[in-house]
Protein backbone atom coordinates (compact mmCIF):
# COMPACT_ATOMS: atom_id res chain seq x y z
CA UNK A 1 0.00 0.00 0.00
CA UNK A 2 1.39 2.93 -0.99
CA UNK A 3 2.22 5.63 1.89
CA UNK A 4 -0.09 8.97 1.53
CA UNK A 5 2.32 11.94 1.18
CA UNK A 6 2.34 14.72 3.48
CA UNK A 7 2.23 17.82 2.06
CA UNK A 8 5.08 19.55 3.60
CA UNK A 9 8.27 19.67 1.72
CA UNK A 10 11.67 19.04 2.71
CA UNK A 11 15.24 21.29 1.33
CA UNK A 12 17.74 18.68 0.40
CA UNK A 13 20.66 20.42 2.56
CA UNK A 14 23.28 18.66 1.21
CA UNK A 15 23.83 20.63 -1.77
CA UNK A 16 22.68 24.33 -0.31
CA UNK A 17 23.64 26.04 -4.05
CA UNK A 18 21.51 23.90 -5.42
CA UNK A 19 18.35 22.56 -3.16
CA UNK A 20 16.45 19.70 -4.49
CA UNK A 21 12.91 19.73 -3.19
CA UNK A 22 11.67 15.89 -1.90
CA UNK A 23 8.26 15.23 -0.17
CA UNK A 24 8.56 12.90 2.89
CA UNK A 25 6.75 10.19 0.80
CA UNK A 26 9.76 9.97 -1.06
CA UNK A 27 12.17 10.00 1.86
CA UNK A 28 9.44 7.09 3.39
CA UNK A 29 10.09 5.21 0.19
CA UNK A 30 13.48 5.31 0.44
CA UNK A 31 13.86 4.21 4.00
CA UNK A 32 11.78 1.09 2.90
CA UNK A 33 14.58 0.71 -0.12
CA UNK A 34 17.31 0.84 2.27
CA UNK A 35 15.68 -1.42 4.47
CA UNK A 36 15.24 -4.15 1.75
CA UNK A 37 18.76 -3.63 0.58
CA UNK A 38 20.27 -4.57 4.47
CA UNK A 39 17.35 -7.45 4.27
CA UNK A 40 18.26 -8.70 1.80
CA UNK A 41 21.99 -9.29 2.47
CA UNK A 42 20.48 -10.84 5.77
CA UNK A 43 18.54 -13.16 4.21
CA UNK A 44 21.68 -13.95 1.33
CA UNK A 45 24.20 -14.48 3.63
CA UNK A 46 23.08 -14.86 7.48
CA UNK A 47 19.37 -16.61 6.94
CA UNK A 48 18.60 -19.06 9.69
CA UNK A 49 21.23 -16.87 12.32
CA UNK A 50 20.97 -14.34 14.51
CA UNK A 51 23.28 -11.97 13.35
CA UNK A 52 24.90 -10.92 9.95
CA UNK A 53 28.66 -9.73 9.09
CA UNK A 54 27.89 -7.54 6.31
CA UNK A 55 31.99 -6.92 5.60
CA UNK A 56 32.79 -11.11 4.93
CA UNK A 57 29.35 -11.82 4.13
CA UNK A 58 29.24 -14.51 6.83
CA UNK A 59 26.58 -14.93 10.17
CA UNK A 60 26.96 -15.06 13.81
CA UNK A 61 25.26 -16.58 16.51
CA UNK A 62 25.78 -15.06 19.53
CA UNK A 63 24.61 -17.24 22.18
CA UNK A 64 26.09 -21.10 20.60
CA UNK A 65 22.34 -21.91 18.92
CA UNK A 66 19.99 -19.37 17.04
CA UNK A 67 17.27 -17.76 17.89
CA UNK A 68 16.88 -15.40 14.27
CA UNK A 69 17.49 -12.32 16.59
CA UNK A 70 17.64 -10.33 13.11
CA UNK A 71 14.59 -12.15 11.12
CA UNK A 72 12.07 -11.88 14.79
CA UNK A 73 13.51 -8.14 15.46
CA UNK A 74 12.71 -6.57 12.04
CA UNK A 75 9.30 -8.77 11.41
CA UNK A 76 7.34 -5.60 13.38
CA UNK A 77 9.02 -3.12 10.87
CA UNK A 78 8.53 -4.76 8.12
CA UNK A 79 4.70 -4.87 9.26
CA UNK A 80 4.67 -1.30 9.75
CA UNK A 81 6.52 -0.18 6.39
CA UNK A 82 4.29 -2.67 4.28
CA UNK A 83 6.41 -4.96 3.21
CA UNK A 84 3.70 -7.86 3.37
CA UNK A 85 5.03 -10.56 1.32
CA UNK A 86 8.61 -10.60 3.30
CA UNK A 87 6.42 -10.06 6.26
CA UNK A 88 4.65 -13.26 6.24
CA UNK A 89 7.12 -15.21 5.45
CA UNK A 90 9.47 -14.21 8.20
CA UNK A 91 6.49 -14.48 10.34
CA UNK A 92 5.89 -17.98 9.00
CA UNK A 93 9.43 -19.12 9.59
CA UNK A 94 9.48 -17.56 12.92
CA UNK A 95 6.24 -19.29 14.39
CA UNK A 96 7.60 -22.53 13.32
CA UNK A 97 11.46 -22.69 14.13
CA UNK A 98 11.50 -20.29 17.00
CA UNK A 99 11.82 -22.03 19.75
CA UNK A 100 12.97 -21.45 23.60
CA UNK A 101 13.75 -24.97 24.85
CA UNK A 102 17.70 -24.26 24.51
CA UNK A 103 20.30 -25.09 27.61
CA UNK A 104 21.98 -21.93 27.13
CA UNK A 105 22.11 -18.98 29.71
CA UNK A 106 20.64 -15.86 28.23
CA UNK A 107 20.69 -12.15 29.35
CA UNK A 108 17.22 -11.59 31.13
CA UNK A 109 17.00 -7.64 30.40
CA UNK A 110 17.94 -8.21 27.02
CA UNK A 111 15.63 -11.58 25.84
CA UNK A 112 13.20 -9.37 27.40
CA UNK A 113 12.97 -6.04 26.20
CA UNK A 114 14.27 -7.43 22.49
CA UNK A 115 12.78 -11.14 22.24
CA UNK A 116 10.15 -10.45 24.02
CA UNK A 117 9.17 -7.29 22.77
CA UNK A 118 8.88 -8.01 19.64
CA UNK A 119 7.20 -11.03 19.80
CA UNK A 120 4.43 -8.95 21.66
CA UNK A 121 4.39 -6.13 19.51
CA UNK A 122 4.34 -8.63 16.20
CA UNK A 123 1.59 -10.26 17.82
CA UNK A 124 -0.49 -7.15 18.73
CA UNK A 125 0.21 -6.10 14.71
CA UNK A 126 -0.66 -9.27 13.23
CA UNK A 127 -2.77 -11.18 15.59
CA UNK A 128 -1.44 -14.40 14.95
CA UNK A 129 -1.60 -16.30 18.33
CA UNK A 130 1.62 -18.62 17.55
CA UNK A 131 3.62 -15.42 18.76
CA UNK A 132 1.49 -15.04 21.69
CA UNK A 133 2.34 -18.65 22.35
CA UNK A 134 6.11 -17.85 22.17
CA UNK A 135 5.86 -15.00 23.86
CA UNK A 136 4.06 -16.50 26.93
CA UNK A 137 7.01 -19.57 26.47
CA UNK A 138 9.90 -16.83 26.79
CA UNK A 139 8.19 -14.87 29.75
CA UNK A 140 7.93 -18.16 31.71
CA UNK A 141 11.41 -19.54 31.28
CA UNK A 142 12.61 -15.61 32.18
CA UNK A 143 10.43 -15.74 35.86
CA UNK A 144 13.27 -17.33 37.60
CA UNK A 145 15.64 -14.54 36.84
CA UNK A 146 13.69 -12.86 39.41
CA UNK A 147 13.85 -15.38 42.03
CA UNK A 148 16.31 -13.23 44.44
CA UNK A 149 16.88 -12.40 47.66
CA UNK A 150 15.83 -8.41 46.85
CA UNK A 151 13.35 -9.66 44.05
CA UNK A 152 15.70 -8.22 41.34
CA UNK A 153 16.65 -9.93 38.62
CA UNK A 154 19.78 -11.98 37.43
CA UNK A 155 21.70 -11.01 34.57
CA UNK A 156 21.70 -14.08 33.10
CA UNK A 157 19.25 -17.00 33.44
CA UNK A 158 18.88 -20.59 31.33
CA UNK A 159 16.18 -21.05 29.29
CA UNK A 160 15.95 -24.68 29.76
CA UNK A 161 17.09 -25.33 33.53
CA UNK A 162 15.65 -22.07 35.16
CA UNK A 163 19.43 -21.85 36.74
CA UNK A 164 20.83 -18.33 37.07
CA UNK A 165 24.29 -16.50 37.18
CA UNK A 166 25.29 -13.02 37.18
CA UNK A 167 24.69 -11.10 41.16
CA UNK A 168 25.95 -7.83 39.53
CA UNK A 169 23.29 -5.96 37.45
CA UNK A 170 22.67 -2.44 36.35
CA UNK A 171 19.35 -0.40 36.39
CA UNK A 172 18.76 -0.76 33.30
CA UNK A 173 18.74 -5.25 33.39
CA UNK A 174 16.33 -4.63 36.41
CA UNK A 175 13.62 -1.95 35.73
CA UNK A 176 13.38 -1.81 31.80
CA UNK A 177 11.79 -5.24 31.23
CA UNK A 178 8.57 -4.13 32.90
CA UNK A 179 7.06 -2.77 29.51
CA UNK A 180 7.55 -6.41 28.59
CA UNK A 181 6.09 -8.04 31.36
CA UNK A 182 3.75 -5.61 31.89
CA UNK A 183 1.99 -6.07 28.71
CA UNK A 184 2.02 -9.92 28.51
CA UNK A 185 0.57 -9.93 31.82
CA UNK A 186 -2.14 -7.67 30.40
CA UNK A 187 -2.93 -9.45 26.87
CA UNK A 188 -2.57 -13.01 28.92
CA UNK A 189 -4.64 -11.94 32.34
CA UNK A 190 -1.58 -13.37 33.76
CA UNK A 191 -0.40 -11.35 36.62
CA UNK A 192 2.90 -12.86 37.85
CA UNK A 193 4.14 -11.36 34.98
CA UNK A 194 3.84 -7.55 35.91
CA UNK A 195 3.95 -8.07 39.55
CA UNK A 196 7.61 -9.92 39.38
CA UNK A 197 8.69 -6.98 37.44
CA UNK A 198 7.41 -3.99 39.18
CA UNK A 199 8.73 -5.68 42.66
CA UNK A 200 11.98 -5.62 40.58
CA UNK A 201 11.50 -1.86 39.60
CA UNK A 202 10.48 -0.90 43.13
CA UNK A 203 13.24 -3.05 44.72
CA UNK A 204 15.61 -0.90 42.83
CA UNK A 205 13.96 2.53 43.17
CA UNK A 206 14.11 1.84 46.75
CA UNK A 207 18.21 1.50 46.25
CA UNK A 208 18.66 4.94 44.92
CA UNK A 209 20.59 7.67 46.95
CA UNK A 210 19.30 9.79 48.89
CA UNK A 211 19.52 12.80 46.44
CA UNK A 212 17.15 10.40 43.89
CA UNK A 213 20.10 9.17 41.69
CA UNK A 214 21.09 5.76 40.36
CA UNK A 215 24.53 4.07 39.83
CA UNK A 216 26.09 1.74 37.19
CA UNK A 217 25.86 -1.43 38.90
CA UNK A 218 24.35 -3.22 42.19
CA UNK A 219 24.49 -6.42 44.12
CA UNK A 220 20.83 -7.84 43.26
CA UNK A 221 21.45 -10.49 46.08
CA UNK A 222 22.80 -7.53 48.87
CA UNK A 223 21.69 -4.16 47.24
CA UNK A 224 25.03 -3.26 47.67
CA UNK A 225 25.94 -0.51 44.73
CA UNK A 226 28.80 -1.82 43.38
CA UNK A 227 29.28 1.38 41.06
CA UNK A 228 28.18 4.50 41.81
CA UNK A 229 28.47 6.88 38.47
CA UNK A 230 25.49 7.87 37.59
CA UNK A 231 24.34 9.39 34.11
CA UNK A 232 22.35 8.99 31.11
CA UNK A 233 24.16 6.11 28.76
CA UNK A 234 24.15 2.91 28.44
CA UNK A 235 23.19 0.40 31.77
CA UNK A 236 21.13 3.75 33.16
CA UNK A 237 19.24 5.90 30.60
CA UNK A 238 16.72 3.02 29.41
CA UNK A 239 15.96 2.74 33.44
CA UNK A 240 14.93 6.29 33.88
CA UNK A 241 12.79 6.44 30.12
CA UNK A 242 11.51 3.05 30.61
CA UNK A 243 9.65 4.32 34.32
CA UNK A 244 8.09 7.25 32.41
CA UNK A 245 6.87 4.80 29.50
CA UNK A 246 5.24 2.40 31.85
CA UNK A 247 3.62 5.14 33.63
CA UNK A 248 1.53 5.92 30.30
CA UNK A 249 1.68 2.55 29.00
CA UNK A 250 -0.08 1.15 32.70
CA UNK A 251 -1.32 4.12 33.76
CA UNK A 252 0.77 3.35 37.00
CA UNK A 253 0.88 6.17 39.50
CA UNK A 254 3.73 4.68 41.29
CA UNK A 255 6.08 4.92 38.02
CA UNK A 256 4.71 8.75 37.53
CA UNK A 257 6.23 9.14 41.31
CA UNK A 258 9.33 7.62 40.39
CA UNK A 259 9.56 9.66 36.91
CA UNK A 260 9.03 13.20 39.11
CA UNK A 261 11.34 12.43 41.59
CA UNK A 262 14.55 10.94 39.07
CA UNK A 263 13.93 13.60 36.63
CA UNK A 264 13.98 16.49 38.95
CA UNK A 265 17.50 15.12 40.15
CA UNK A 266 18.60 14.25 36.67
CA UNK A 267 18.56 17.95 35.72
CA UNK A 268 19.56 18.84 39.42
CA UNK A 269 22.53 16.94 38.82
CA UNK A 270 23.59 15.93 35.10
CA UNK A 271 22.38 18.46 33.73
CA UNK A 272 25.18 20.85 32.18
CA UNK A 273 24.29 24.12 30.23
CA UNK A 274 27.70 25.21 28.41
CA UNK A 275 28.43 27.22 25.90
CA UNK A 276 28.35 24.18 23.52
CA UNK A 277 25.40 23.35 23.99
CA UNK A 278 22.92 21.58 26.70
CA UNK A 279 24.51 18.45 27.89
CA UNK A 280 23.64 15.27 30.45
CA UNK A 281 26.83 14.86 32.36
CA UNK A 282 28.21 12.42 34.82
CA UNK A 283 28.03 12.45 38.46
CA UNK A 284 28.58 10.86 41.58
CA UNK A 285 24.98 9.55 42.66
CA UNK A 286 25.42 10.09 46.40
CA UNK A 287 27.02 13.58 46.73
CA UNK A 288 26.05 15.01 43.33
CA UNK A 289 29.26 15.53 42.20
CA UNK A 290 30.58 16.09 38.41
CA UNK A 291 32.36 13.18 37.26
CA UNK A 292 32.81 13.45 33.75
CA UNK A 293 31.82 15.33 31.27
CA UNK A 294 30.85 12.79 28.52
CA UNK A 295 27.93 12.58 26.61
CA UNK A 296 26.93 10.41 23.16
CA UNK A 297 25.03 8.28 21.21
CA UNK A 298 23.39 6.53 24.62
CA UNK A 299 22.32 10.33 26.01
CA UNK A 300 20.46 10.81 22.39
CA UNK A 301 17.34 9.13 23.42
CA UNK A 302 16.78 11.12 26.48
CA UNK A 303 15.03 14.08 24.64
CA UNK A 304 12.29 11.49 23.57
CA UNK A 305 11.39 11.10 26.95
CA UNK A 306 11.31 14.86 27.87
CA UNK A 307 9.24 15.43 24.67
CA UNK A 308 7.09 12.37 26.11
CA UNK A 309 6.73 14.34 29.20
CA UNK A 310 6.02 17.66 27.58
CA UNK A 311 9.25 19.33 28.65
CA UNK A 312 9.63 20.79 25.33
CA UNK A 313 12.39 23.29 26.15
CA UNK A 314 14.51 21.00 27.40
CA UNK A 315 13.99 18.35 24.56
CA UNK A 316 14.28 20.81 22.00
CA UNK A 317 17.85 22.09 23.72
CA UNK A 318 19.25 18.66 24.99
CA UNK A 319 18.20 17.30 20.77
CA UNK A 320 19.97 20.36 19.11
CA UNK A 321 23.23 19.44 20.68
CA UNK A 322 22.96 15.67 19.85
CA UNK A 323 22.36 17.10 16.84
CA UNK A 324 25.07 19.15 16.38
CA UNK A 325 27.40 16.42 17.83
CA UNK A 326 26.28 14.55 14.94
CA UNK A 327 26.67 16.75 12.23
CA UNK A 328 30.44 17.72 13.45
CA UNK A 329 31.56 14.65 12.28
CA UNK A 330 29.07 13.36 9.75
CA UNK A 331 27.79 10.38 12.49
CA UNK A 332 27.40 10.56 16.00
CA UNK A 333 30.13 9.07 17.81
CA UNK A 334 30.02 6.30 21.20
CA UNK A 335 31.37 9.21 23.45
CA UNK A 336 32.45 12.64 23.53
CA UNK A 337 33.59 15.08 26.12
CA UNK A 338 31.50 17.87 25.60
CA UNK A 339 33.60 20.03 27.64
CA UNK A 340 36.76 19.36 25.92
CA UNK A 341 35.77 18.99 22.29
CA UNK A 342 37.40 14.92 22.57
CA UNK A 343 36.11 12.07 21.23
CA UNK A 344 36.31 9.73 24.03
CA UNK A 345 35.13 6.53 22.23
CA UNK A 346 34.70 6.86 17.96
CA UNK A 347 32.73 4.22 17.03
CA UNK A 348 29.21 3.93 15.81
CA UNK A 349 27.08 0.89 16.03
CA UNK A 350 24.14 2.22 13.98
CA UNK A 351 22.34 2.73 16.79
CA UNK A 352 18.64 4.29 16.87
CA UNK A 353 18.48 6.36 19.54
CA UNK A 354 18.81 9.76 18.19
CA UNK A 355 16.28 8.66 15.39
CA UNK A 356 13.66 7.99 18.33
CA UNK A 357 14.29 11.82 19.87
CA UNK A 358 13.43 13.17 16.60
CA UNK A 359 10.89 11.04 15.90
CA UNK A 360 8.86 11.29 19.16
CA UNK A 361 9.56 15.27 19.22
CA UNK A 362 8.26 15.49 15.77
CA UNK A 363 4.86 13.78 16.72
CA UNK A 364 4.58 16.04 19.77
CA UNK A 365 5.62 19.43 18.84
CA UNK A 366 4.93 19.08 15.05
CA UNK A 367 8.06 20.94 13.77
CA UNK A 368 9.41 20.74 10.61
CA UNK A 369 13.29 20.65 11.61
CA UNK A 370 13.01 17.43 12.94
CA UNK A 371 11.88 16.23 9.39
CA UNK A 372 15.41 17.81 7.72
CA UNK A 373 17.21 16.42 10.96
CA UNK A 374 15.94 12.52 9.95
CA UNK A 375 16.84 13.61 6.14
CA UNK A 376 20.59 14.62 7.67
CA UNK A 377 20.84 11.26 9.69
CA UNK A 378 19.79 9.03 6.66
CA UNK A 379 21.78 10.47 4.31
CA UNK A 380 24.88 10.27 6.70
CA UNK A 381 23.54 6.28 7.11
CA UNK A 382 24.15 6.10 3.45
CA UNK A 383 27.18 7.84 2.84
CA UNK A 384 29.51 6.02 5.73
CA UNK A 385 27.62 2.75 6.62
CA UNK A 386 26.07 1.24 3.19
CA UNK A 387 27.77 -1.44 1.81
CA UNK A 388 27.34 -3.50 -1.72
CA UNK A 389 24.93 -5.61 0.33
CA UNK A 390 23.86 -4.57 3.75
CA UNK A 391 24.73 -1.63 6.12
CA UNK A 392 27.93 -1.53 8.77
CA UNK A 393 28.79 -0.02 11.92
CA UNK A 394 31.97 1.72 11.54
CA UNK A 395 34.97 1.42 13.76
CA UNK A 396 35.33 5.36 13.87
CA UNK A 397 33.50 8.14 13.06
CA UNK A 398 37.02 9.71 12.15
CA UNK A 399 38.12 7.74 9.80
CA UNK A 400 34.61 6.27 8.52
CA UNK A 401 36.51 2.89 8.71
CA UNK A 402 33.84 0.02 8.44
CA UNK A 403 33.18 -2.90 10.99
CA UNK A 404 31.96 -6.36 10.04
CA UNK A 405 28.63 -6.08 11.88
CA UNK A 406 24.98 -5.19 11.51
CA UNK A 407 23.32 -5.06 14.99
CA UNK A 408 19.54 -6.08 14.53
CA UNK A 409 18.75 -2.63 15.96
CA UNK A 410 19.50 -1.21 12.82
CA UNK A 411 15.87 -2.99 11.33
CA UNK A 412 14.15 -2.73 15.16
CA UNK A 413 14.96 0.81 15.51
CA UNK A 414 16.97 3.11 13.71
CA UNK A 415 15.06 2.43 9.99
CA UNK A 416 12.29 1.83 12.04
CA UNK A 417 11.87 5.23 13.71
CA UNK A 418 13.12 6.81 10.15
CA UNK A 419 10.57 5.49 8.20
CA UNK A 420 8.00 6.72 10.82
CA UNK A 421 9.23 10.07 11.55
CA UNK A 422 8.47 10.64 7.40
CA UNK A 423 5.61 8.27 7.20
CA UNK A 424 2.22 9.57 7.62
CA UNK A 425 0.69 9.28 11.42
CA UNK A 426 -1.86 6.31 10.71
CA UNK A 427 0.75 4.05 9.85
CA UNK A 428 1.56 3.95 14.18
CA UNK A 429 -1.20 5.13 16.10
CA UNK A 430 1.42 7.73 18.37
CA UNK A 431 -1.12 8.49 21.28
CA UNK A 432 -1.73 4.43 22.02
CA UNK A 433 1.39 3.01 21.62
CA UNK A 434 5.00 3.35 23.70
CA UNK A 435 7.77 2.32 21.69
CA UNK A 436 10.43 -0.24 24.35
CA UNK A 437 13.61 0.08 24.75
CA UNK A 438 14.76 -1.36 21.95
CA UNK A 439 11.92 0.52 19.44
CA UNK A 440 9.40 -2.34 19.53
CA UNK A 441 5.50 -0.90 19.71
CA UNK A 442 3.43 -1.76 22.24
CA UNK A 443 0.04 -0.83 21.99
CA UNK A 444 -2.18 0.17 24.99
CA UNK A 445 -4.71 -2.61 24.21
CA UNK A 446 -6.39 -3.01 27.48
Amino acid sequence: MRLIALPLMLVCLASPATPQEVTTDQLANRVRAEFLHAWQGYKKYAWGHDAYKPLSKTSEDRYGVPFYLTALEALDAMMLMRLDEEADSTREFLATHLSFDKDVYVPTSEFATRVLGSLIASYQLSADKRLLDLAEDLGTRLLPAFVSPTGMPYREVNLKTGAVRGELNSPSGIGTPLAEFGALAMITGKPAYFNHAKIALLQLYEHRSSIDLAGEEIDITTGEWTKTESHLGAGIGSYYEGILKCAYLFDDADCGQMWQAHYAAINRYLLDSTATGYWYGRAEMNSGKRTKTFSGVHEASFPAAQALFRDTDRAERTMQSCYSLWTKRGIQPELFNYKTGVIEKPGYDLNPEILEAAYTLHRTSGNAVYLHMGKAFLDSLMTFCRTDEGYAGLTSVLTKNKKDHLDPWFFAGTLKYLYLLFATPDVLDFSRVIMNSQGHPIRKAW
